[in-house]
């Protein structure tokens, strides 16, 4: 795999996930070979997100085959190993590392462009394993919300990870704003702007802001992705051009 890309937050509730799953959809239509890893153990909703909850990986040669979405999309979760969606995850450090271990040794993801990794909010061992035992990180995208709370925490994610000297690719404001299901246009209901400051008081790239559009939240709780149906929307505009800003930076 050329590019890994690690996708955190500093807390819950910022749409990390949502954004995980629209901005590896975006690669693969853009042509680049993608996987999505979810290594958020103790809610793993990605695979729900896509509508594949129901599938289990194949084993061929000794490796855990990745679910397939769409041509150039892959996905591997701990949710498709569980014996239904209720099942909880109650495990300790040093398991959740046995895990990542085996999740980049032994699934066939094959000659991947971008794989990007869905981590659990906060700064904690998933975050702490993956940077030391993947190859190829070439750095983290911090997801966080306009609001100071969430900018507050975002701040320490991204100081987490130049602690473990990698690079932060970048800062993406989620739910900058609200699309109107009536008018289309843009409302600024949660105000705007706190992670191009971040970004700003960071001194790294501001990959883009993403509106909070009621359709992404539908897509998401029916199980496909946002920007297969809404090619039109100013979200998926938004996400693409956060696509393309992650790309610019990790290729040039």
């Amino acid at each position: 795999m050329k590019h890994v890309i690690l996708v955190l937050s500093g807390k819950g509730g910022v749409g990390k996930s949502t954004v995980s799953v629209n901005l590896a959809f975006a690669l693969a239509n853009h042509g680049k070979k993608t996987g999505l890893l979810d290594l958020d153990f103790h809610g793993p909703n990605i695979p729900k997100m896509l509508g594949i909850e129901d599938q289990r990986p194949a084993v061929l040669a000794n490796a855990l085959e990745p679910v397939h979405v769409t041509g150039n999309l892959e996905v591997m979760s701990i949710a498709f190993m569980l014996p239904d969606t209720s099942s909880p995850v109650i495990w300790r450090g040093p398991m959740k590392m046995v895990a990542i271990q085996q999740f980049l040794a032994e699934v066939n993801w094959g000659p991947l462009d971008y794989l990007v990794v869905d981590l659990p909010p906060g700064t904690g061992d998933e975050a702490l394993s993956i940077a030391q035992l993947s190859p190829n990180v070439r750095g983290a995208v911090i997801v966080t919300t306009p609001q100071d709370v969430a900018v507050m925490d975002a701040m320490k994610a991204a100081k987490f990870i130049e602690m473990l000297a990698l690079p932060v690719i970048g800062v993406i404001e989620n739910m900058s704003g609200l699309i109107c299901p009536h008018c289309h246009e843009e409302i600024d209901l949660f105000s705007k702007g706190g992670g191009r400051k971040a970004a700003e008081d960071l001194n790294v790239p501001f990959l883009g802001a993403i509106p909070l559009d009621p359709e992404m939240v539908k897509s998401g709780d029916s199980g496909r992705a946002f920007i297969v149906r809404h090619l039109d929307s100013p979200a998926w505009k938004a996400v693409n051009d956060v696509m393309e800003n992650l790309v610019k930076q990790v290729e040039s």
